[in-house]
Formats: structure tokens, sequence, C-alpha cells
């Protein structure tokens, strides 16, 4: 059970409160169209009377290839550390191996664990097949494949590590529901795969159904991923909000974005404990670049997130009703445009001047937007558990082999200590040996399956250096080994497909 929440437990995700003063904003006009964009969007930020000072900073492409891997220096870190906030335009990744996702880095090195990407269809004014839609995507952004863990392990076969915390699940899926109660939002649905990966995606659906509870006037609901996204894009009126785990949320929100009426519309907040970042969730499409023909909306939609987030619900409101009274007087550049339905196809800039000619209006037929004034989001620290009962009961060794699981086998066997029992070999997780199917394909990636002969002793390691040494002594190619592990006498493992 969890300690009950005191007050001094609530850590509040609004970084910066109403003030007269401007507030610092660390700027990035980034790699592409992402200048033009940007210098369109402040140029509709200053106008609509956002209280900001800027902090320019280089990042992205320029720097990666003056040999900083990171794409970010230190004087960067320096201003997003000193401003808190940071205003982001597209950047470009150099390909090629090397070179590591700046957005990743920039939103796990500031610990913004919440990724915020609304959906809303624009019909008739952007078409779209689901004029009802108005979906909130928050997506974990730390945890997950995103960590970045991979290997090569044999001649054929690579690995990326999926990791999900009890402590990070907690902090996205509580932060799901006070967002969701805090924005007057009536349902909150969790997509996992627990089906499949029993622990990780199971650990997230059950903290789900752990916090649920707490938050009786929200509905809730689960979907595996895959039916929740086929039924995302037939029928998006039936979510509200969505929580899940990192790489579903990022596919899911563009499949949203997408089925809206344009990617390009698309905002995303980036929301930390110590730090917030908001960008589109377009990319810099350089081949448009310097063409003066990209969209600035989901960058300046972001923008109206930004403003939000820093108290400045004012300006967010001009600024956000009069870029739907644009779109709405059918004022849109090449990417939304369509001939006969909309009365003008406009450059960056001449959107740009749009937004501003209207500033202080409010669209006839969209809905207007209302910004509630210190509408914190707070959600507690993690509670850290107290440690269970831990036991070693197994090892499983991944062998680099070219062989059959027979011949591995009697090899394996051989090499056990007393205390030790070979109980399965499996490739690609499927079961091989003991009694394989014939008809299964195997790599070059075995694993080999160890547990201790007495459940009611520990594997020590003694042991375990023993069967490393006769390993050896086989000519067996240890790649790496898993510890396999009870907790409080349930298994911290899963079975082989077919064991």
């Amino acid at each position: 059970m969890n300690a009950p929440v005191t007050p001094k437990d609530l850590r509040k995700f609004k970084v910066i409160d109403r003030a007269e003063a401007a507030v610092p904003v660390t700027v990035a006009y980034g790699d592409g169209i992402g200048p033009e964009i940007m210098k369109a969007c402040l140029k509709v930020l200053t106008a609509g009377k956002a209280n900001l000072q800027y902090e320019p900073i280089e990042i992205g492409e320029n720097v990666y290839l003056s040999g900083q891997t990171a794409g970010i220096g230190e004087e960067a870190w320096e201003s997003l550390r000193r401003t808190k906030v940071f205003f982001k335009a597209p950047i470009t990744t150099p390909q090629g191996s090397g070179y590591k996702s700046l957005n990743v880095t920039v939103r796990k090195s500031l610990g913004l664990f919440a990724n915020i990407r609304p959906s809303v269809s624009y019909m008739p004014f952007v078409p779209s097949k689901h004029p009802e839609m108005d979906v909130v995507i928050i997506r974990e952004n730390e945890e997950d494949l995103y960590a970045g863990i991979e290997h090569r392990q044999t001649d054929e076969v690579f690995q990326c590590l999926k990791l999900v915390s009890r402590p990070g699940t907690e902090r996205i899926v509580r932060y799901a529901f006070e967002y969701a109660r805090a924005n007057g939002r009536r349902k909150v649905s969790c997509f996992s795969k627990d089906n499949i990966m029993k622990l990780t995606d199971g650990l997230f659906h059950q903290v789900f159904d752990e916090i649920a509870p707490e938050y009786p006037e929200i509905e809730t609901d689960h979907w595996i991923i895959d039916i929740g996204a086929a039924r995302l894009a037939a029928k998006p009126e039936q979510f509200d909000v969505i929580v899940t785990s990192n790489l579903y949320g990022d596919i899911i929100s563009d499949i949203a974005g997408e089925i809206s009426g344009s990617v390009g519309l698309g905002p995303s907040a980036n929301i930390g404990s110590h730090c917030a970042m908001f960008e589109a969730i377009h990319g810099s499409a350089p081949d448009i670049a310097g063409q003066n023909v990209a969209n600035p909306s989901g960058l300046l939609l972001a923008g109206v997130m930004m403003l939000v987030h820093i108290g400045q619900t004012e300006a967010a409101e001009r600024i956000h009703n009069a870029w739907l009274r644009t779109i709405e007087e059918g004022f849109h550049t090449a990417d939304t445009y369509h001939a006969g339905l909309q009365n003008k196809k406009v450059t960056t800039d001449e959107f740009a001047e749009a937004v501003i000619a209207r500033l202080g209006e409010k669209p006839q037929k969209l809905k207007p937007v209302a910004y509630k004034r210190d509408a914190e989001i707070t959600v507690p620290e993690p509670v850290r558990h107290k440690p269970h009962v831990k036991k070693q009961v197994g090892i499983d060794i991944f062998v680099h082999a070219d062989t059959t699981p027979d011949e591995l086998a009697e090899k394996l066997k051989s090499a056990a200590p007393e205390c030790l029992d070979l109980v399965m070999i499996s490739n690609r997780g499927v079961k091989v040996w003991p009694n394989g199917m014939p008809e299964t394909f195997c790599t070059d990636h075995w694993r080999c399956r160890y547990m201790m002969r007495d459940q009611d002793q520990e594997l020590q390691m003694p042991e375990m250096l023993k069967l490393f040494e006769a390993l050896g002594a086989a000519r067996v190619d240890v790649i790496k080994t898993e510890n396999l592990c009870t907790f409080d006498g349930k298994p911290g493992y899963s079975l082989g497909q077919g064991q």
C-alpha cells in the first residue's frame, strides 16, 4: 500500500508563477524550416502581448558537425538551467552512427518525464473524417525502449532493452489523471501490450489500475495497444486522455495528429519537475527549408502551451483564438490548403501576419478557448515501496553458437554444477530444448536457463563461478547473463514461449 499523500509531497508542474516581469525563455531556432517558423512564431507571441525575454541558443546539426556528438553545448545547458523554459524549433540529427537524438537527450537529461500532445479536429476548415476529435495523448518520456540501451550480441542478433520502472510509471499515470482533472476531461484510457510483455507492460497496466480509484469522477478503460491504435484511428471521439509508454505514445500521437487533419498542426509540451520544453511534433523538413511555405501552427500552438505553463493565460487565449479565427477565415499554408475550401494559400510570414491581424478576435464557428488561471497540475512524489524479499533461484546464460539445440544442450548439461539443472534453451524467445519443434527457425543467439535443483536454496556466487569456468573450458561463447530471482516468492522473470 502507498503511504498517504500529504501537502509536502505534492510537486507542482508549473515552474514559474504569473508575474509582471518578463519571463526568461531559452529559444532554439533549429534546423531546416526551424528558423523561419520560429521567427514567425516569436513575432506573433510579441504582438499577442506575451511577456517574455528570449535567450537564443544554438543546438542541432551545426553543433553535431562541430564535434559535439550530443548536439548541444554547455552554454545551452546553462541557459536551460537558468530559464527552466525551452521553446524549441525542429532540429536535424545527422544520419549515421555516433549521433544520439537531441530531443531524447534533452528530455531525459532535464527529467521531462511527461509528453503532452493534443490532437483536435478543426473541421470543416481543415479536412478530417473525425469532426468531433479532441484527444490528448500523455506519453511517458524517459523510459521504455527509448532508454536507447542497445547491443550487438552475435553475428545475427541485436538487442534493445525495454526498461519500465514503478516510480516512472506512477509519475506519468498520476500526471495523466491530474491533467484530466485540471482540464475538465472526463476519461483516461491506458494503452499497453501486457498480454505479451507481462512484466514491463504488465507493470504499467497494474499501476494504472492502482491509481485510477483515487479519481472516482474520471472514467477509465484499458486497451491493448494494437486494437487501441486501430480504434483511435477509426473512432477517435471515443477517447479523451490517453496515457501510455514512450514508444507507443510516439506512434499513436502521430496517428492522432494525422487523422485530426495534419501533423503540421500538432504542438507538444514536455514537462518535468525543474524544466519544461515546448515544440512542434513535426520534423525539420529540410526539403522545403528557406522557401517561406512551412506551416508555423504546430510551433505556435506549442508556444500557447508554454504561455499557459508560465501563467500568461490571457496572452495564450488571445493568440490561440486569433489562430482559430485565421484558419476559420480560410488563410492556410500549402500543407492544409485545399482549393475551393479555403480562401487563400499564404506563406509562412503571411500566415503569421494574418494571426496578428486577428488578435483580440474569437472564432465564430469553432469553439473559442478559455484557459484557467493558476490551474497548476500537482502530483505526489513516487512512493518508494518497502523492498521485497529477493532470492536468486536460477540464471539465464545467453550464448553465441552456430549449432543445434541438442548439441548445445549436451555441452551445457555437462558444465552444470551439482546444484543446477539445465531446464530450457530458447531461441528468439521460443523454447527449442527440450522437445523443441523442428519447424522453429533458429539464429545464432541462444538463451540457456539453469534453475536451482532445490528451489528452497539460493544460487550463490561460488556455484555461478564454477558454471562459468566449466562453460569456458567447453568453449561456450557466453555473451551475457540475467539472474533469475523471485520477489516475495513470485517469479521476476518470464517463461519461454512454449515452456
